[in-house]
C-alpha cells in the first residue's frame, strides 16, 4: 500500500501476525469511518517498517509478532518521528501487564483485546483521531 497520505484522509496503519483480526479492524474502520479513514495492514512487522512515518496518524501494534516484539515496533516508530500520541499497542494480555510495559507517555494507549471495556476505550480513542 502506498504511504502517500490521501487528502483529508487520516492515515491508519495495523499491524498485526493475525490477518483475521487486521480484516476485522480494517472492515470495521471502513464501515464506521467511510470517508475519514484509509486504512493500511500488514501481518507481518518487518513488511510494514518501510512504512512507518510521521505521516502516520494512528499506528495500531500487536505486542507479540514473531519476528519481532510489539515494544521493538514502537520504538522504531518514535525513532521514525511517530509521536506516542499515535500509536496504540493491542495485546491478550491484561491491561495491568501492558501498562507494566509500557509507561504512560511511551503510547497514547495500551488496549486488551478481549476486554470489553478495554475495547469501548478504544472506540473512543479512534472516534476522537478521526475527528482532529
Amino acid at each position: 500500500m502506498s504511504s502517500i497520505k490521501s487528502e483529508g484522509l487520516k492515515r491508519v496503519v495495523i499491524v498485526d501476525d493475525s490477518p483475521s483480526y487486521c480484516d476485522l479492524w480494517a472492515n470495521f474502520m471502513a464501515e464506521r469511518y467511510p470517508d475519514a479513514a484509509k486504512v493500511e495492514t500488514y501481518s507481518h512487522p518487518y513488511d510494514a517498517l518501510p512504512k512507518i512515518d510521521s505521516s502516520i496518524d494512528l499506528l495500531i501494534v500487536d505486542l507479540e509478532m514473531p519476528g519481532m516484539d510489539g515494544t521493538k515496533f514502537v520504538e522504531y516508530a518514535r525513532q521514525k518521528g511517530l509521536s506516542p500520541r499515535r500509536i496504540v499497542v493491542t495485546s491478550s494480555h491484561s491491561a495491568e501487564e501492558l501498562h507494566e510495559r509500557f509507561r504512560i507517555g511511551e503510547t497514547i494507549a495500551v488496549i486488551n483485546k478481549t476486554d470489553s471495556r478495554q475495547q469501548e476505550a478504544f472506540l473512543m480513542i479512534l472516534d476522537s483521531v478521526m475527528r482532529r
